[in-house]
């Protein structure tokens, strides 16, 4: 992807980001991931059938997510040079989430402040897979850094390398990759084998970003007032691995060492509760306080991270 282009749909994602009465890739991709799962199912069942068909999805979607992609953009320029670069340009956009993630977890935030914990709840359910309903002020600002630090990683840095890597059509696929894991990459009875191909994908995918995006997080964190960046770094290297998924546990960890704040714990969705090993379990559990320093580091991080894609493609392009 060309430097402007790659500005200037990091720009339009920070100043606009995704308002929800715009259509999103995204709402498409999990359409066809959940009717592409309905039409499998009906077919057949057992163990080796679940995970050939939810491998098909796992590689189909993504190769189809790609190749519409490049296909609307040829499109939209054969018509007109601007319009290919509009469409390219929002379709970049949309496989960014800086502005959506600050301002949700602002949301949240601005609720704890004003004591309304009802509602802290309902604002973090649409940035969270875990139950709201009955979490405490504590847990609540556990879940906005843990899913700070993880959509850090995701929802910002893994997009803005596939973009700068292959454009937006590999961006796009990442996306896909993305919203499978979220959708079928579960260990539940359910998706055990149907969805192991896609979390396997996801695990792949996400490796180098989920640890550049934990590097990020403690230079942010150094550069920052209030939070260590070197502590970070050692927390990140300590209790990295903990975690049970090898790549949010980098940037959990991460953020646990640069807030001095403990993560990790007990989570429920539905009718399942997982318990994931604490990092950083020396340090208290994150207050208000601590929100508002992971979403300055985030934010930060989210800058060096478009700064760093930017010379990648300079480099890239000069190669």
């Amino acid at each position: 992807m060309r430097l402007a282009e790659l500005a200037a749909a990091y720009a339009l994602d920070w100043c606009v980001g995704d308002p929800e009465w715009m259509p999103h890739p995204v709402r498409l991709i999990g359409g066809s991931i959940g009717a592409s799962e309905r039409v499998l199912r009906r077919c057949g069942s057992g163990k080796y059938f679940e995970l050939a068909t939810g491998g098909i999805i796992a590689i189909g979607v993504p190769a189809a997510s790609a190749f519409c992609t490049y296909a609307v953009v040829r499109q939209a320029r054969s018509v007109h040079r601007m319009l290919g670069i509009s469409a390219e340009l929002w379709l970049a956009s949309t496989c960014l989430a800086t502005r959506n993630l600050l301002d949700e977890a602002a949301q949240v935030m601005r609720a704890l402040e004003t004591e309304d914990l009802v509602r802290a709840r309902r604002r973090l359910a649409r940035i969270v897979g875990r139950d709201t309903n009955e979490l405490d002020e504590q847990e609540v600002c556990r879940a906005v850094v843990e899913t700070l630090a993880e959509s850090l990683s995701d929802g910002i840095i893994a997009p803005l390398l596939y973009l700068a890597l292959g454009g937006v059509p590999l961006a796009m696929a990442y996306k896909a990759v993305n919203t499978l894991d979220s959708m079928i990459g579960h260990r539940d009875e359910k998706y055990l084998y149907f969805g192991r191909v896609a979390a396997r994908i996801d695990d792949v995918a996400n490796y180098i970003p989920a640890r550049i995006s934990a590097l990020l997080l403690c230079i942010a964190s150094e550069l920052l007032p209030e939070t260590n960046g070197l502590r970070g770094w050692r927390i990140w290297h300590r209790d990295g691995s903990k975690h049970a998924s090898p790549n949010a546990g980098q940037v959990e960890a991460a953020m646990s060492g640069a807030l001095g704040v403990r993560l990790g714990g007990t989570n429920r969705y539905g009718n399942e509760v997982t318990v994931s090993a604490h990092l950083g379990d020396e340090f208290p559990p994150p207050n208000r306080y601590a929100t508002r320093r992971a979403w300055k580091a985030v934010a930060l991080a989210s800058l060096l991270g478009f700064g760093g894609a930017l010379f990648f493609a300079l480099r890239k392009k000069d190669a």
